[in-house]
């Protein structure tokens, strides 16, 4: 039996077309049907690599029982959130106004059929246990309830009506902007810092890298050593982890525990690229090794494993491998013994822990950093390099032993918000490192994009197997122009910045609310749903707000171009009472905040593209987090007036023009120079000792 999902491009969708559920993707055909037969919606939502997704639809959407009450009683419609992410935040938010508690996936929705939803929950077992109700169970019950109880639907859904309206922010007679947000921020990141085991917040453990990449920057803008303390604990204690892939690279998603130890063993795209970048940033503070190390293997497994020969990035992995969480990655002792020399298995075993109890189920063990090296080297007595030649060698082994085992599902398609996210991160790696080939990967990731999910002047938000649909969310163009400002200081392509100016012209055209401010999740010309959200919140992703805001305000320096300049003010003029009271859920927009009250510093350096290289790689290797460079060739013409710099006929071959604001420095011809014009300016000062408690 199939259904109508057959067709779909999600993964995930595919995934239930052979269910005996009737199942409908979200559309037309689905919500007519329901209108015309006055029957209530069950809204299922969920993702390729979530595990208890997987859970539910074995245990109810495959059972035929289930399947004949769902169909009886419901139309049925299955939704991707990641193709959907509108749908889900709408509905997300709607379940936490209706029961009172946190969401997740998969999501359990029943609707009217004009897609107002009067109940819902998350997973549901077939059989009631645990305290939840059995599916089975409720879907008649739900059912009655639409039947029986209309009015008191009615009532209900004029009240969460009212309760979403109040989620969108609306615009007041704003207060004096100041920097005391960003004190804020830094000060709740470190009340929920855990000093011992690094990580913001509590089990389950989440990477937060938007918020460790605010920390960075205020001990680089500020002097604040603390924060620079909340960086370096928690990436150490991450890259040492079951939470990173310690064979191939790679980040899951969380760690179940509070010390990084088992994961939920799912890879997501949208983890990864911010995570190299965050690593690039913390090695050019540190230069700590391990830094370097989780840089290189984590676009290594990007390449390798996530990129398409088309050049666009694939979703995610899953948890799951032959019906098992994890069971790809663990190992036995006895298994790792097999397959290294007793030299190795000297170094690995202690490495990894493998000589002390298991710490993943069925007597198995999920491999992460228990003793260091250094350690180990002088217990065997041998060499440090000698010690870690030893363990090269056996990942090498172990890694080609594991390619051999049943991969984990791969969620194919590409979608534009997560591939900016990469090619960001892939970009910013490069910088740092001098990596040419990191850049043309990111590069061909933007060419997909641009020739594959770029039609008619618009994006669109997925792409596979040659389909390309959706109309595209605010995500999608503000992380892709964000990409873009980091393109742009790469290496200089005119057809970059004309790219990135079309970008934030559409931005503003199709997502900016010009009467109060801020920027829509979907477009002015979107499907229109019961509600239209516009929020500060960071999530998994950052803010689409914060993220547009940055980027449009470092555009606008970038070009002189007041408009993006004032689309960013406004932004944070609406959102900034809520950055009051919350600084630390909105961090990307705390950055954006940070920015307009000390405008960054904008370097124009200009001269043969080979002079060039030296002074950009030098501004490389140095972190200043607010620095928007440029290296623009003398033979580039048709710039706008803020980038169109002449040569200083001084004897020097580059000439390099220093801005912050409306206020520029004389042209400087040395790196020396340069440097002490880019001295930071800090906007709020170090918190006292113990700021991080």
């Amino acid at each position: 039996m199939s259904n109508h999902l057959a067709h779909e491009t999600s993964p995930y969708l595919l995934q239930h077309a052979g269910n005996p559920v009737d199942w409908y993707p979200w559309g037309d055909e689905a919500l007519e049907r329901a209108r015309r037969e006055n029957k209530p919606i069950l809204l299922s939502i969920g993702y390729s690599a979530c595990h208890w997704c997987h859970v539910m639809a074995h245990e109810s959407f495959e059972d035929p029982a289930v399947a004949a009450a769902m169909n009886e009683h419901f139309i049925n419609i299955k939704v991707d959130r990641e193709e959907r992410p509108d749908l889900d935040q709408i509905y997300q938010t709607a379940h936490a106004v209706l029961t009172q508690r946190s969401g997740g996936w998969p999501l359990t929705m029943f609707l009217t059929p004009d897609q107002q939803p009067f109940f819902g929950g998350t997973y549901f077992p077939k059989q009631s246990r645990h305290n939840l109700p059995g599916f089975l169970d409720l879907v008649p019950r739900i059912a009655a309830i639409y039947r029986d109880k209309r009015d008191d639907i009615e009532r209900q859904n004029l009240a969460l009506a009212d309760a979403l309206s109040r989620t969108v922010p609306q615009r007041h007679d704003t207060p004096q902007i100041t920097a005391a947000p960003l004190a804020d921020a830094r000060r709740e990141l470190g009340r929920s810092f855990d000093p011992k085991y690094g990580g913001i917040g509590n089990a389950p453990k989440f990477p937060h890298p938007f918020e460790l990449d605010f920390c960075l920057a205020r001990h680089a803008l500020d002097g604040d050593v603390d924060a620079l303390n909340i960086v370096r604990v928690t990436l150490t204690r991450m890259a040492e982890g079951g939470i990173y892939d310690q064979l191939g690279g790679g980040f899951c998603r969380y760690s179940v525990d509070q010390y990084w130890t088992i994961p939920h063993f799912e890879k997501m795209l949208y983890d990864n690229g911010p995570l190299l970048a965050l690593y690039s940033d913390a090695w050019r503070v540190t230069h700590d090794a391990l830094y370097e190390e989780v840089v290189v293997e984590t676009a290594n497994w990007a390449m390798r494993e996530m990129q398409s020969p088309q050049g666009g990035f694939y979703s995610s992995l899953d948890a799951d491998s032959e019906h098992e969480e994890g069971k790809f990655y663990v190992w036995t002792p006895d298994e790792v013994q097999a397959l290294l020399t007793p030299d190795e298995y000297a170094v690995v075993a202690p490495h990894y822990g493998l000589d002390g109890p298991p710490n993943f189920e069925q007597n198995r063990w999920h491999l992460r950093v228990v003793k260091p090296l250094a350690f180990i080297a002088g217990r065997l007595d041998i060499a440090a390099d000698a010690c870690a030649a030893r363990l090269e060698s056996a990942r090498a082994k172990l890694l080609a032993a594991r390619e051999r085992r049943v991969h984990p599902g791969r969620d194919d398609k590409v979608l534009a918000s997560w591939n900016a996210l990469m090619i960001k991160g892939l970009t910013r790696a490069a910088r740092v490192f001098g990596r040419a080939e990191w850049l043309a990967a990111a590069d061909r990731a933007l060419s997909f994009i641009r020739s594959t999910m770029w039609r008619d002047g618009r994006l669109l938000a997925t792409s596979k197997d040659g389909r390309t649909h959706l109309n595209a969310y605010l995500d999608d163009y503000a992380f892709l122009l964000d990409a873009m400002v980091e393109r742009l200081q790469a290496s200089f392509r005119s057809d970059d910045l004309e790219f990135a100016c079309t970008l934030a012209d559409t931005l503003l055209a199709q997502f900016e609310d010009t009467d109060e401010g801020g920027f829509f999740f979907t477009s002015h010309d979107h499907e229109q749903l019961i509600h239209r959200p516009k929020t500060a919140y960071d999530n998994a992703t950052p803010s689409g707000n914060g993220v547009a805001a940055t980027a449009l305000q470092r555009l606008g320096h970038l070009t002189g171009e007041q408009r993006y300049l004032a689309a960013t003010e406004r932004a944070i003029r609406l959102f900034y009472p809520v950055l009051q009271q919350q600084a630390g859920a909105c961090v990307s927009l705390i950055t954006a905040l940070a920015e307009y009250l000390a405008p960054p510093p904008v370097a124009i350096l200009r001269g043969p593209a080979d002079e060039l290289s030296s002074w950009q790689r030098a501004l490389d290797g140095e972190y200043r987090p607010n620095l928007l460079a440029l290296a623009i060739p003398d033979t580039v013409s048709g710039l706008p007036e803020a980038l169109d710099k002449p040569v200083k006929n001084t004897g020097s071959p580059v000439s390099a023009w220093v801005c912050r604001g409306t206020v520029c420095l004389p042209p400087v011809t040395s790196q020396a120079a340069l440097q002490d014009a880019l001295a930071p300016e800090p906007i709020i000062p170090p918190l006292q000792k113990g700021g991080s408690e």
